[in-house]
């Protein structure tokens, strides 16, 4: 069945289990770094391209463009070394048509053919992207990263930071029909070695055979090669879909449908277990992971503007070989069964959305009990964190290293009444002999201060999970807490049922059983379609010592609050309000009163609602100029009484906007713009003088801040500060080859 009709019959379903990958970068010789530079984005950006590495790990050559795009294109203009390596051939069914065009001719079956077609289609999506023509030559050959196998690498002569790895591995051939010749019957054991497909034209010189142990040291060769800040994958954390999977007889293929491809699954397990054996081993620059959601994206709604939708189409259509080009290769230039119907055809919701599992967190930047910052960050799977030096004096120190390994998103952190901090995360534990490839929640309960000033912690403490059982874990979503005004700290997450189960613990300790909140009684999508909510929550107590939790659905904000102090939020019913592109954030004020920072869907335009405890509805109180991107849009109040409201978010160009308002006004604040490209979501504080105090995570894997002149929603901003590189962490990667 093909991926279009599948989509159409299954409401976007895909099968699943996963595996992951790795990539490195390969100069031609002689060709420093330095004078490899594309065209930048950004020339006055806060962290240059020479500070960062990408590499891209995906299944199929188009996927990266679907999927990871703009911030793939983001990172090859940048000037920074870009690296994508495809784990599978991508081969299909062979047949390098599109379906209309089919008719009754049904055209010859050649995978070596239609696998060389799609390597050409990427490599001159990749070469308009870096130099503005798809036909700009590429340097081909094969190396080896393990002894006696051999993969094929591309690198773009015009702009040699820009390069494509190949390992040719063979497809499932399937959106989720379970196959043992597949990289999930790889991954599961259900296959011993999984073959490899010669392209036409290839230098690899022959098929190899690769272990699921040969592709995860293949993969760690190539981290070791490029000493990456950023690696992107696919989805490790696949939705199901309410619908029977196709049966198998083979007990180790059994399990859920997922929305997913079964092999973007499989190859963000593979990048994973690649990631941790690359950890484990000595390396010089800490490494940042995104994972973007595949054909899920398709089921939610659109939620990047149409500008960047149009550009992704744009470069899709010349994966797709729409420009009818000629490239030279008789197994043709590109991917037929794309085309031009990237934009407005049968993918076109895929093309219009970009989403993180990770949603971010809305509260990582957090006061320690002298007033002085700390802020929390995920570097090498490990909770770290950057501490002031003195209150209100911009300079930190760190980062310094708290635990917690094999750590995914970024951290959230609460502040208990007394000034204690307490840190709450989600963890990937890969299969082992002695246990189940499974995610758990963590949390870390601060015990003192250091004397260098950094504050510490406590063990990392597991609080399970919603869903005990392995794969259901899975699923689990990212936490989101607040504490109330007794000291009993709420932890609330996704569940496998697209419900929200939550855990409460007295003085963060002593932790309840996992219970669910009440479903949510807006509406929602059609029955069937989406699991209830989408992960991106948020929580916090207002002035009256009410909690609040928000999260997002396929066509709603959902609302729940306690109705009195000490006890558990209730749903509030359809809050009337614009839908969601993605995460919401709250952000209490006096009064009782809450705001909620989000994106709209379909435009991405961010917006902000307020709701007071009388009459106790949702109103839209400002809609803010247009700036595009996607993700969530960090937001707090600030100043001494906080009547500050401060937010901050991604714009289309990957670069931080941010807008200070009055909490008394509805008219929005103007977007100032932060030259700095970052990962995950921003933070928002303030010092002891009541500025606002903005932080990033930068795609160079250092922290990026920038406070206020002077308080109050007029006060102007000073420079932005970037923190020094830990020991042994600067520089760029060595060439290799």
């Amino acid at each position: 069945m093909s991926r279009r009709r599948l989509l159409q019959a299954a409401g976007g379903t895909a099968a699943a289990v996963t595996a992951g990958a790795g990539a490195w970068a390969w100069l031609g010789p002689r060709v420093p770094l330095s004078q490899a530079a594309g065209p930048a984005l950004e020339q006055e950006a806060a962290a240059s391209g020479a500070d960062q590495a990408f590499l891209h790990v995906i299944a199929h050559a188009d996927d990266s463009l679907y999927f990871m795009n703009p911030a793939l294109e983001q990172s090859v203009r940048a000037g920074a070394r870009s690296v994508t390596v495809c784990l599978t051939g991508g081969e299909s069914d062979g047949r390098n048509t599109a379906e209309h065009d089919r008719g009754d001719r049904v055209p010859p079956r050649d995978r070596a053919a239609f696998a060389r077609a799609r390597t050409n289609g990427l490599r001159a999506a990749h070469a308009l992207m870096a130099t503005g023509d798809p036909l700009s030559p590429w340097d081909v050959e094969a190396i080896s990263l393990l002894p006696g196998f051999q993969v094929e690498i591309q690198t773009l002569r015009a702009a040699p930071h820009n390069q494509l790895v190949f390992m040719e591995l063979v497809e499932a051939r399937t959106v989720s029909v379970p196959r043992a010749r597949s990289l999930r019957g790889l991954w599961l054991g259900a296959t011993d070695a999984l073959p490899t497909l010669r392209p036409a034209g290839t230098p690899v010189q022959r098929t190899f055979e690769y272990t699921r142990e040969q592709v995860v040291e293949s993969l760690i060769a190539l981290l070791e090669r490029v000493r990456p800040t950023v690696v992107r994958t696919l989805d490790p954390n696949a939705v199901h879909a309410p619908h029977q999977p196709p049966p198998t007889d083979d007990p180790r293929l059994r399990g859920f449908l997922y929305y997913d491809h079964q092999d973007h699954i499989s190859s963000a397990y593979f990048a994973q277990a690649a990631l941790a054996g690359y950890w484990g081993r000595a390396h010089t620059r800490p490494t940042v992971v995104e994972s973007y959601l595949g054909y899920e994206a398709g089921v939610l709604p659109n939620n990047v503007d149409l500008p960047t939708a149009r550009r992704k189409g744009e470069l899709l259509s010349v994966y797709g070989w729409a420009d009818g080009r000629d490239c030279g290769d008789r197994a043709g230039c590109g991917d037929r069964k794309v085309g031009g119907s990237a934009f407005d055809g049968w993918s076109r919701n895929w093309t219009r959305s970009t989403r993180l599992r990770a949603p971010g967190s809305n509260s990582w930047l957090r006061p320690l009990k002298d007033g002085r910052l700390a802020a929390f960050a995920v570097l090498d799977g490990t909770a770290v964190c950057w501490a002031e030096t003195a209150p209100g004096n911009g300079t930190f120190s760190g980062p310094h290293r708290l635990g917690g390994g094999f750590l995914q998103g970024q951290i959230h952190v609460v502040s208990h009444p007394g000034g204690a901090l307490q840190l709450f995360a989600s963890r990937t534990v890969l299969p082992a002999r002695n246990h189940a490839h499974r995610r758990e929640l963590l949390t870390a309960l601060q015990n003192g201060t250091a004397r260098n000033g950094v504050p510490t912690f406590g063990a990392w403490e597991s609080l399970g999970v919603p869903d005990a059982a392995p794969v259901k874990s899975l699923e689990t979503g990212f936490p989101a807490a607040a504490v109330d005004q007794d000291g009993t700290v709420h932890v609330f997450a996704r569940d496998w049922r697209g419900g929200i189960g939550y855990r409460s613990g007295a003085q963060g300790g002593d932790w309840s059983l996992w219970r669910r909140l009440e479903a949510p009684t807006a509406p929602g999508g059609p029955a069937g379609r989406v699991p209830g909510v989408v992960d991106g929550l948020d929580a916090c107590v207002d002035s009256e010592g009410l909690v609040h939790v928000v999260a997002p659905s396929d066509k709603a904000v959902h609302h729940w609050v306690s109705g009195e102090p000490g006890r558990i939020p209730e749903p509030t019913g359809d809050c009337g309000l614009p839908g969601p592109a993605g995460p919401l954030s709250l952000v209490p004020l006096g009064d009782g009163a809450v705001r909620l920072a989000y994106r709209q869907s379909a435009t991405a335009r961010v917006l902000l609602a307020e709701r007071r405890p009388r009459p106790g509805s949702w109103r839209l109180a400002a809609r803010y100029e247009p700036v595009g991107g996607y993700g969530r849009v960090a937001a707090a109040a600030v100043g001494k009484p906080a009547r500050t409201v401060v937010l901050a978010g991604r714009d289309d160009a990957g670069l931080l906007r941010y807008a200070l308002g009055d909490a008394g006004q509805d008219s929005p604040g103007r977007w100032l713009t932060g030259k700095v490209p970052h990962s995950g979501a921003a933070a928002v504080g303030q010092d002891t003088d009541g500025r606002a105090v903005l932080a990033v995570l930068g795609n160079d894997g250092r922290l990026h801040v920038v406070r206020q002149r002077d308080a109050g929603a007029d006060g102007p901003f000073q420079a932005w500060t970037v923190q020094p590189a830990r020991r042994g962490q600067t520089g760029p990667a060595e060439r290799a080859g």
